[in-house]
């Protein structure tokens, strides 16, 4: 039960009810924060990790879909359905779930935008779970947000900030899925903070992304 809560809990959500983050776990420069959505039981997630990288390198791993399987806890299958434009796609997600289960999916649109001053990069992510109808043995997920803030600091570290919500439906009561939230994001975090060192992700370029000092 453990795992199905937290590969739900790990896949991509944010409300501006209120601020009252609670630390949750703390580990390998991981921090982990949760709190209690609007309207629901389910509890809204946050991690913030610091990277010694570039804006750049970021941003190209997670425009790296095809890599999320290896490294996106229980992640299965990942692909684009559409490029809207150089800032704006639609992804396709599915996550992996233990038997007698179905496996669940979720469908997102993914903007990308960044300020001209502070180079703040955000990245949100927001449901559209009707784009294309449900597999017949997999479960769509219908209530899904999730954002990222990275903000390039002086020192030349990176803070990156997930916020995100998700509610699997079906029915998994809300105090199991709030018990293990942390398990999750926190595996997820890790995997992300080796990966985004490949040379591939250092050495990316992209027009759109401007750094600091730039």
């Amino acid at each position: 039960m453990r795992t199905i809560v937290c590969l739900l809990l790990c896949s991509f959500c944010f409300s501006q009810s209120n601020n009252n983050w609670q630390l949750y776990k703390s580990e390998n420069g991981i921090l982990v924060y949760s709190r209690k959505a609007e309207n629901t039981n389910i509890k809204e997630l946050k991690t913030i990790v610091y990277l010694k990288t570039s804006l750049n390198s970021i941003v190209a791993l997670l425009n790296d879909w095809d890599s999320y399987p290896q490294w996106n806890y229980k992640c299965v299958e990942s692909k684009t359905l559409k490029v809207i434009s150089e800032t704006e796609l639609i992804h396709y997600q599915m996550v992996k779930i233990p038997w007698p289960a179905d496996n669940q999916d979720f469908i997102i649109n993914v903007k990308l935008s960044q300020e001209a001053k502070t180079k703040v990069i955000t990245i949100k992510s927001t449901n559209n779970a009707n784009y294309i109808p449900p597999f017949p043995d997999r479960t769509r997920i219908r209530e899904l947000e999730a954002k990222w803030t990275l903000t390039p600091l002086k020192d030349g570290t990176v803070e990156a900030v997930y916020e995100f919500f998700v509610n699997p439906g079906g029915l998994i009561p809300a105090w199991i899925l709030n018990t293990a939230v942390a398990y999750g994001p926190y595996e997820t975090m890790l995997n992300f903070k080796e990966w985004v060192k490949k040379d591939k992700y250092q050495k990316a370029k992209n027009p759109l992304v401007k750094e600091l000092n730039e």
